[in-house]
């Protein structure tokens, strides 16, 4: 019988791999996925609660982060084409090994 945990853990590297954006939080390099209320997200017909730009990474790279952390969006990503400087300000786990870093744009 295969190990869930294990096969959980391939299939979360395998997302991160293939679908996840860069940035840097605090200067160092790290990979998850952002989420922009200004896309629209939504599930079906009904639009999400999102009204903050989020980063989704794993439970082991959120525990380095704390409000005021800052996470930089190069140019080219999902969330900022032209890259964006953004300002932690909460930390959301979500009991799936995944946090969702809540940001805050910094103006120049």
């Amino acid at each position: 019988m295969p190990d869930f945990s294990a096969l959980g853990a391939r299939m979360d590297a395998a997302i991160i791999v293939h679908l996840s954006d860069a940035a840097t939080l605090d200067g160092a390099p790290v990979r998850g996925m952002f989420a922009a209320p200004w896309i629209q997200p939504s599930l079906g017909t009904m639009h999400t609660g999102v009204v903050e730009p989020t980063l989704r990474v794993r439970d082991s790279v959120a525990a380095s982060a704390s409000e005021g952390s800052i996470v930089v969006a190069p140019a080219g990503s999902l969330i900022a084409p032209s890259g964006c400087t953004f300002e932690v300000v909460g930390i959301e786990p979500d009991g799936t090994g995944f946090s969702a870093l809540v940001l805050r744009e910094v103006q120049p």
